[in-house]
């Protein structure tokens, strides 16, 4: 199923900067401060990445559809 939507959800945790998501698909996230997710991404092209990234997330912030 492709995922439409990636975003940082802080309702329980806050992201605490780590870089894991960054450093496992940098083409999608960015960590400045807090995790972004790059504008204009094809996330069909990274799911694989992005499914990762959130399974690792050691605040579990980290939200797909």
């Amino acid at each position: 199923m492709p995922i439409k939507r990636v975003w940082l959800d802080e309702s329980e945790n806050e992201c605490i900067s780590c870089g894991l998501c960054e450093a496992t698909c940098p083409e999608v996230f960015e960590v400045p401060d807090k995790m972004v997710v790059k504008p204009g991404v094809d996330f069909n092209l990274y799911e694989e990445e992005i499914i990762n990234s959130a399974e690792g997330c050691p605040s579990e912030v980290i939200k797909y559809e």
